[in-house]
């Protein structure tokens, strides 16, 4: 199996959800006697964190890049963020190293195709929900979205910002996103994207009537899947 070098800690919460679910997919694909092989570095989520309510994109770059270094240095064969938000500084990553820096759209989009879901409205921290770096990613691949209303987006973020990235999941923010949703469908909705890690935790992908994607899930796959060799 290749080994995969994970850039975490933003947040803890994630990197969490990621250890555990490519570990059980290579556990389901090799048996239970095995693990993935991976090699992370968990960042203090404190400085991207800043960078990313500042909009100090180069900063943030210039902090997490050096991250994919170390990795490749150590022997990852290939890389994954395990931050949504982080990839607005992709580009910088993957030019930092020479192995492949799988990016979390590109296989959500593939997913998206495949099923033929048809419009889809993206769900996630402000930056991901309104940024050109993550919906132009997704849309070059020829998805339809919908725009995103400021209310959503705010609440939503809040949600994310002082509760999930803190490990919590309160039933009022499970009941907000069941509201969310529903009105989202009501405009013409046709599939939801989580495009935040934590949004499992309050969204029951397997409840809706509505395809879910979950970005954690089906970027931990495709890394299941390099580990792999496929």
């Amino acid at each position: 199996m290749r080994k995969l070098g994970l850039i975490g800690g933003m947040s803890w919460i994630s990197t969490r959800m990621y250890y555990e679910q490519l570990n059980r997919r290579i556990q389901k694909a090799r048996g239970t006697e095995h693990s993935a092989p991976l090699l992370i570095e968990s960042l203090d989520f404190a400085q991207p964190r800043r960078f990313v309510r500042e909009t100090s994109w180069q900063e943030l770059a210039d902090f997490v890049a050096p991250s994919a270094k170390r990795l490749e240095q150590a022997g990852a064969t290939a890389i994954l963020i395990a931050a949504n938000s982080v990839h607005r500084v992709y580009d910088d990553i993957q030019a930092a190293v020479d192995i492949p820096v799988i990016h979390v759209a590109d296989e959500i989009a593939d997913r998206v195709n495949a099923d033929d879901s048809g419009v889809a409205a993206l769900l996630g921290a402000r930056h991901v929900m309104t940024g050109n770096f993550y919906r132009d990613r997704l849309t070059e691949h020829g998805l339809q979205l919908i725009e995103p209303e400021e209310e959503v987006v705010a609440e939503i973020d809040e949600i994310i910002d002082t509760e999930l990235m803190l490990g919590k999941a309160t039933k009022d923010s499970m009941r907000d996103m069941k509201t969310i949703i529903t009105n989202l469908e009501r405009r013409g909705a046709e599939a939801i994207i989580l495009g935040s890690t934590e949004l499992e935790m309050i969204v029951d992908v397997d409840a809706n009537i509505m395809p879910i994607y979950d970005s954690t899930a089906i970027h931990c796959e495709a890394g299941a899947e390099w580990i792999l060799g496929g």
